[in-house]
């Protein structure tokens, strides 16, 4: 993408006032030498989102953006439901609260270099993976009322973790305002066997190893060390989520023209917030959040039973779990007053800053932690909100490297058994039911994750706590 194509306002700030339909600018973040390497497509997107009514302040988009459906995926935009604010389907995503959670180990790096093989195995095993996988799992009509309504509380409730796992997840492991009742039978039908499974696409189970310390004082709060080793967890709500996408796009299209809604591009099919479509959704949405919740909980317990099987020393207290692909109800500060806003974030993550009360409190003197996934073979980091990028992005910051390629490119580039001989190569177990998935996943098929915190960091989004570098991937 031409930079010149915005205005720049500094060295990781790109501008492009409203003109045509906009009510608000587009405002990206990011290297100029990410900018070139983004697709048009991300600026088209950016304005179509500006265009939709009740839209605040700006039209965002993150470091790693790349085009997605509707909204770009690191897009990021607030509605006020008082002004008219829509909801937007393709605004959430479907892989609705897709996000990561970081467990602690407690070990160094030598003992789980010298058992990585059979960690490897024992994680493969355990942890079902790839399209369609089922777990243990199987949820009634009850059962799954529960497992929407309450999230990880529901997990832990049935022996899924501890008690203390919750007050290290986003909205205590459970999202207010879930409406199971708005979730289809069909969607119900498809996840009734998926808790506490990973999935495919890009969904992973990383153990990790600490390669770098960026900032001490908040890696001391984080619980981080050189060279201690953690598990990263990323999955979403499966297909749950995505029937609820695809739902309730269907039902969005279908209403527009008796709510008087024109958006510049199907697939940006919205409702009012405050219509019975808008509420509907926002309740099977954050049922789907719940869900995804869930899912997370229960594969957590799978892997500290698999540790202590291969790693008996091991302990896996969770560091945080933070969520993309969520529209949540926030207030923020606009123009000197606080405002209660719906805030999409897809591919985005939410970065509160130092004291904000929606933080741990065991964080809250330092800010949130912000978990940023590389790609196998690539770093992942943790960062820490900001309270400027509250002021910046409605408290939002990126969500991993971005796909620089499509999937069916990278089949075409790479070969999934080459790709991982090439990570064994580098002490990178990869362990997956798919070589095409592994090709799709390549690292060289996304942008590189270092360059995009940086950038992050350079405009105030967040700032890098540790860089961790993958030791065990179990892909979906």
């Amino acid at each position: 993408m031409d930079p010149r194509r915005f205005e720049r306002v500094s060295e990781t700030e790109w501008r492009l006032p409203p003109q045509g339909a906009m009510r608000v600018p587009a405002v990206l973040y990011a290297s100029e030498a990410l900018v070139r390497d983004m697709d048009d497509k991300v600026l088209e997107q950016m304005s179509h989102v500006a265009a939709l009514p009740g839209i605040v302040r700006a039209s965002y988009a993150m470091p790693d953006a790349h085009w997605g459906y509707g909204f770009p995926i690191g897009g990021v935009a607030a509605f006020d439901a008082e002004q008219g604010g829509v909801v937007s389907a393709g605004g959430v995503g479907f892989d609705i609260s897709c996000g990561v959670r970081m467990l602690h180990t407690g070990l160094r790096r030598e003992p789980v270099e010298a058992a990585a093989r059979p960690l490897a195995e024992a994680l493969y095993r355990a942890v079902p993976a790839g399209v369609g996988s089922t777990g243990a799992l199987h949820l009634g009509a009850k059962e799954m009322d529960a497992m929407l309504a309450e999230g990880a509380r529901w997990a832990v409730q049935r022996g899924h973790g501890e008690p203390s796992d919750l007050d290290r997840i986003e909205e205590g492991g459970a999202m207010a305002g879930a409406r199971p009742e708005c979730v289809s039978e069909q969607a119900r039908r498809r996840q009734q066997d998926q808790v506490g499974t990973l999935g495919s696409g890009n969904h992973y189970l990383e153990v990790q190893r600490v390669a770098q310390i960026h900032d001490e004082d908040t890696a001391r709060a984080f619980g981080l060390s050189l060279d201690a080793v953690v598990v990263s967890i990323h999955c979403g709500s499966r297909g749950l989520g995505h029937q609820i996408g695809t739902d309730y796009l269907r039902r969005m299209t279908l209403e527009a023209p008796r709510h008087g809604l024109q958006v510049p591009d199907r697939e940006l099919a919205c409702a009012p917030l405050r219509s019975a479509t808008g509420e509907e959704y926002l309740g099977a949405m954050r049922a789907a959040m719940n869900c995804a919740l869930a899912n997370r909980q229960v594969l957590t317990e799978i892997v500290r039973r698999v540790f202590a099987q291969v790693l008996p020393a091991a302990r896996l207290p969770l560091l945080y779990d933070v969520s993309h692909n969520t529209c949540k109800e926030e207030t923020h500060l606009v123009d000197g007053s606080r405002r209660r806003l719906f805030v999409h974030r897809k591919g985005a993550t939410r970065a509160f800053g130092p004291g904000h009360p929606d933080v741990p409190d065991v964080y809250r003197k330092h800010g949130q932690p912000v978990i940023i996934g590389g790609s196998m073979g690539s770093s992942s980091f943790v960062l820490a909100g900001t309270s400027q990028g509250e002021e910046r992005s409605f408290g939002s910051a990126c969500h991993g490297a971005g796909r620089s390629m499509s999937r069916n490119e990278a089949t075409r580039r790479f070969d999934g058994r080459a790709v991982v001989a090439e990570l064994a190569a580098r002490g990178i177990l990869i362990r997956s039911p798919s070589l095409r998935g592994v090709a799709e996943e390549a690292p060289p098929a996304y942008k590189d994750s270092a360059a995009v915190v940086e950038a992050a960091e350079q405009a105030g989004l967040a700032r890098r706590v540790a860089r961790v570098e993958p030791m065990v991937c179990i892909k979906g």
